[in-house]
């Protein structure tokens, strides 16, 4: 791409305003390191493409959604599979507003609100969203530890610790460039979906109670149980931190920064998140329907622990590798997610604070923050408070998505902010449909929980 091209401020307010540390790139050592060709057929500019929407969708599969999805599955069958729909719909959506706003603004979504936002409500953004991406932290040391110990015996705390490790994990592949990072990430992925393609074969569920579940039930809402945990499968699925990683990762991509090049960079971003996110719906459904089938249909309405799930799946399936599946599957969306989790932290960091640590010294910070209270909990209560701990983490994440979503939906729908790319009226009607929904599940959760 010439340097003059590359070079052309973007057509919005935001853009070419303040010191040139304002301007400085998301991730600048992956900034447009991505190559994308200009010409031949639309199949090699779509696999350039591919990649971003991958690293975000790990996120919607991460050990959050197995706890609320295992828990959802066993207590109350096929009923939720609506939520976890629902649920995807709206993460797709959300993720083309996040990758929008990265390829129009050239700024991520925390990068933006330090712009807009005064330093006081800012500080407030990032507060919340750091304790989202604890939250997020948490479920993966947890589900990592759990897969460690399941698969090779390792004490629950012993597996907690060895999680601190995955920051160089991460470190080596960054190094190595970006599309490593994301090779690594898809690789995984199949190994999850592989292992959850044969244990629903297995299952054999009845196609007729399965379609039903994605059927929404007013049950759902007035049902208080049933509503914590819809609440915390939302949390797990639309994740607020992926909304500031979506923004700032699509921008590896060396497009044009030229108009043309923006829509056609939003065009192929949109659709390598959508695919990415219809295996995420295929995996959280795959888990809470085997929950349903297995469990609730034998009368184990009470496994919300990945531990008696392991146990109970392969005598119940009759299938004896079920259960190493299961485990071998947690394991690989635990390691996976560090991931992402690693660089939201970053992207979350620089842009709203302008702080920036070596990034072994960030991500060993926040795997610390998520490492103690897991052996703490562990240390106290065993295995069955740290199943506690996990849907709770998962509600939690749910708790700060308005803090993501309304500043998000705010900025594409700003013409002054987005110009032409602004989103047109009936994709920022539903946005904000879907951002009040959030809001209003929210509160009726904080009123179920803690005032009634």
């Amino acid at each position: 791409m010439p340097e003059a091209e590359a070079a052309r401020p973007t057509p919005n307010a935001w853009r070419n305003s303040g010191p040139d540390d304002e301007n400085r790139p998301s991730l600048p050592e992956v900034h447009a390191s991505v190559a994308v060709p200009q010409g031949g057929l639309w199949l090699r500019r779509m696999l350039a493409f591919a990649g971003p929407g991958y690293m975000v969708s790990v996120g919607y599969m991460d050990p959050g959604n197995w706890a609320t999805d295992l828990a959802g599955g066993s207590q109350f069958g096929y009923t939720l599979l609506a939520v976890v729909m629902l649920s995807n719909l709206m993460a797709i959506l959300l993720q083309s507003l996040a990758a929008r706003l990265g390829i129009v603004t050239g700024r991520d979504l925390a990068q933006a609100c330090r712009h807009h936002y005064p330093r006081p409500v800012n500080l407030m953004l990032w507060v919340a969203c750091e304790a989202a991406i604890i939250a997020c932290d948490l479920a993966e040391v947890i589900g990592t530890a759990i897969a460690l110990n399941l698969l090779f015996g390792i004490p629950l705390i012993g597996g907690a610790l060895i999680t601190a490790l995955d920051a160089f994990l991460v470190l080596l592949l960054m190094q190595r460039g970006f599309r490593y990072l994301e090779a690594f990430v898809i690789a995984l992925l199949a190994v999850i979906a592989g292992c959850f393609i044969v244990q629903i074969a297995a299952a054999a569920p009845p196609v007729a109670a399965v379609l039903q579940g994605f059927v929404p039930s007013a049950e759902i809402v007035m049902n208080p149980e049933m509503l914590y945990i819809a609440i915390g499968i939302l949390g797990a699925t639309v994740m607020p931190h992926n909304l500031y990683l979506h923004s700032s990762i699509v921008q590896t991509r060396a497009y044009p920064r030229t108009e043309e090049g923006r829509r056609d960079a939003i065009t192929w971003a949109t659709a390598d998140s959508t695919i990415a996110l219809m295996l995420a719906l295929f995996v959280n459904a795959a888990i809470l329907i085997l929950a349903a089938s297995v469990f609730h249909g034998s009368g184990h309405t009470e496994v919300a622990e990945i531990g008696q799930a392991f146990e109970l799946l392969s005598p119940l399936l009759g299938l004896d590798i079920a259960s190493t599946l299961f485990a071998v599957a947690l394991l690989a969306s635990g390691l996976n997610s560090t991931v992402t989790a690693t660089l939201a932290g970053q992207i979350v960091m620089e842009g709203f604070l302008r702080l920036r640590l070596p990034h072994w010294a960030r991500r060993l910070l926040t795997r610390g923050l998520a490492i103690i209270p897991v052996v703490v909990v562990t240390a106290i209560f065993g295995e069955r408070g740290t199943a506690q701990l996990l849907v709770f983490s998962q509600v939690v994440l749910s708790m700060q998505l308005p803090f993501a979503v309304i500043p998000l939906v705010r900025f594409v729908t700003d013409r002054s902010k987005m110009g032409s790319f602004a989103v047109p009226g009936w994709v920022a009607t539903l946005s904000w449909i879907v951002a009040t929904a959030i809001v209003v599940l929210n509160l009726k959760l904080l009123y179920d929980t803690v005032l009634a």
